[in-house]
């Protein structure tokens, strides 16, 4: 029997961190290294129940130890900008692979605390960095954002266009993790792929995220505010897809003398949010009270990724429609929250 893969995930209390570690769990071939400081940018509950749904001895008084694990799976409570913490968890599993998921989240609250992306997103991200070098592994893919285009207005966005115009600091973080990834692999050889996600949803989502706070506001009667009026568009791409993703590209490291590249990964079909809206309260059932406003500083009017790449690296290619995607994420919104039809 073959020995089973390190893979070290940070994030992994987080949305696609949860997802990507359930699916590798069930495929059975790797031992996971989990990471996550649990902040409190949304409610620590949720990301609490993600760690348990992986058969982690969570606590039920939501205090967590430094470390739990279980057969498959070994959970560290800590923060990426702890760089001592992150040096010892890889001195002592010499993970294969890293993907670095972990992050501080959300365009809008960048310009509201600045400093936590500051913390997070740079200091955190060199950390991550400097152990991949200290202690070499196959490929470092990590998490960048379809933000970095900025209000690019080619479309669809391709990893060739420029985005040296960013308009929030949120993305302007991501672009930087771009270019420390491309120096790192440039002076120590470090394999990175940077992937820019478009628009991320599903079950066990983000709270912040516009489909899952607008169920609640829809359940509860409230209002509903509609930016740019409806006509800003998001290529919203399911968590599942992702996934496949991420995991079809960990064995396809880049090579050369920088082994650096960055690839687009979101569904190729951007939706309007007049028409998101349509097909959310026809999922739920539900009709919205709406509320139409105009755009907030650092959103964009559009997003729309190329996939060429990714799909000629992988196969890759989307096949969640937004109508089953958001049916899924109802579905278990339903049975998390308790909601009776």
């Amino acid at each position: 029997m073959s020995q089973k893969k390190n893979i070290l995930i940070t994030g992994i209390a987080g949305f696609i961190g949860f997802h990507l570690t359930n699916r590798l769990l069930k495929e059975g071939n790797y031992h996971i290294i989990g990471i996550d400081n649990l902040n409190d940018y949304y409610n620590r509950k949720l990301k609490l129940d993600r760690l348990r749904q992986l058969d982690l001895q969570v606590p039920g008084d939501e205090k967590i130890n430094q470390s739990c694990s279980s057969t498959n799976i070994t959970f560290y409570h800590l923060s990426i900008e702890d760089y001592g913490a992150l040096t010892k968890v890889m001195e002592k599993h010499q993970p294969t692979i890293v993907i670095h998921l972990a992050a501080q989240a959300g365009v809008r609250y960048s310009i509201v605390n600045p400093h936590a992306y500051a913390q997070s997103n740079l200091v955190g991200f060199l950390n991550m960095q400097e152990v991949c070098r200290a202690y070499p592994v196959e490929h470092f893919l990590y998490a960048s954002s379809s933000s970095v285009y900025g209000m690019n207005e080619k479309i669809p966005y391709s990893e060739s266009d420029p985005v040296d115009k960013p308009v929030s600091i949120y993305a302007a973080t991501k672009r930087a993790n771009e270019l420390m990834a491309h120096t790192y692999s440039h002076l120590y050889k470090v394999p990175a792929t940077g992937l820019r996600f478009f628009t991320v949803y599903g079950p066990w989502g983000r709270p912040d995220m516009a489909y899952f706070s607008f169920t609640e506001r829809i359940l509860k009667n409230d209002t509903i505010e509609i930016y740019g009026h409806g006509a800003p568009e998001r290529d919203f791409t399911f968590v599942d897809d992702i996934v496949m993703g991420i995991i079809n590209l960990m064995d396809k490291p880049p090579i050369g003398e920088t082994p650096a590249r960055i690839l687009n990964i979101g569904n190729n079909q951007p939706v309007p949010l007049r028409e998101f809206i349509a097909t959310l309260e026809s999922v739920l059932g539900r009709n919205a009270i709406k509320k139409e406003v105009p755009m907030q500083a650092g959103d964009v009017l559009k997003t729309f990724a190329d996939v060429k790449l990714i799909s000629e690296l992988t196969g890759f290619k989307p096949n969640t429609s937004l109508k089953d995607g958001l049916q899924h994420f109802w579905n278990w919104y339903k049975d998390y929250y308790k909601i009776k039809n």
